[in-house]
């Protein structure tokens, strides 16, 4: 990265988590960052404050991505106050469970609504911003390593995620004649207010190879270099962060 000259991302559901994390980091280095919530405005507001702290110029968008009426209506606002993008963050999504037999079409379109087809169209936007100003960019794809490995009550979940990273690989094929790369990111546990220390905690951590989770901050430094120069041949592609999570076959929560 050119650091004499800041940059500009937008980040999806940066209210909190990993959106927070990103924001922060790239805030750190060189980025001035537009962040988007859609119910967390005080979060949004704290997450503003530490990145206005690192001497970045933020600007909140609100919008529920589930609608692509709002992504527009975002995008159209991203272009008046921020200009040109050099990088799309998808990582808004919630995380919803229910068991596959009594999964209900409600549920199962509210997650897909929102981590599949809001992250697509935010992508989408991201990337019409970036052709339009000529931009060389990036867009992240924050998907989970529920792409690829199975926990009970995850089938729409984990689908929604498995689609969103296939779509990543077309979305490259299709954008590397703008100069656009796209990379997903599968994060798994990730320490967050949502996963207090508990005993609960330190039983998942013990089947983590790594033994602990991840942090915001982690996956944010992992942005930051996919989204630099030193990236520029990668794209197409996923990165686990996950702590070798995948990698074990646990029974009674040993190794084997």
């Amino acid at each position: 990265m050119d650091d004499t000259k800041r940059r500009t991302a937008l980040v999806t559901g940066a209210g909190r988590g990993i959106g927070r994390g990103i924001a922060v980091q790239l805030s750190k280095n060189g980025y001035d960052v537009g962040i988007h919530y859609n119910t967390s405005e005080k979060g949004a507001l704290e997450t503003a404050e530490l990145c206005r702290a690192n001497g970045a110029r933020v600007v909140l968008f609100q919008a529920d991505i589930r609608y692509v009426e709002e992504i527009r209506t975002m995008f159209d606002a991203v272009e008046e106050k921020l200009g040109a993008l050099d990088l799309m963050v998808c990582n808004a999504g919630i995380t919803r469970f229910q068991p596959f037999l009594e999964a209900t079409p409600e549920m199962f379109d509210t997650v897909l609504s929102t981590d599949l087809r809001g992250s697509f169209f935010c992508a989408q936007g991201g990337a019409r911003n970036m052709v339009r100003h000529e931009k060389h960019g990036a867009i992240i794809l924050i998907s989970s390593n529920h792409m690829s490995g199975c926990w009970p009550h995850a089938s729409f979940y984990a689908a929604a995620k498995a689609g969103l990273e296939k779509a990543g690989k077309n979305m490259a094929l299709e954008l590397a004649e703008y100069g656009i790369r796209v990379v997903t990111i599968a994060p798994g546990y990730t320490a967050s207010a949502d996963w207090p220390r508990t005993e609960g905690r330190s039983r998942t951590e013990s089947r983590i190879p790594a033994g602990r989770f991840a942090t915001p901050e982690e996956i944010g430094d992992a942005v930051v270099f996919l989204a630099s120069d030193k990236a520029g041949y990668i794209t197409g592609t996923t990165l686990f962060i996950d702590g070798g999570a995948l990698l074990p076959v646990l029974t009674e929560n040993r190794f084997v």
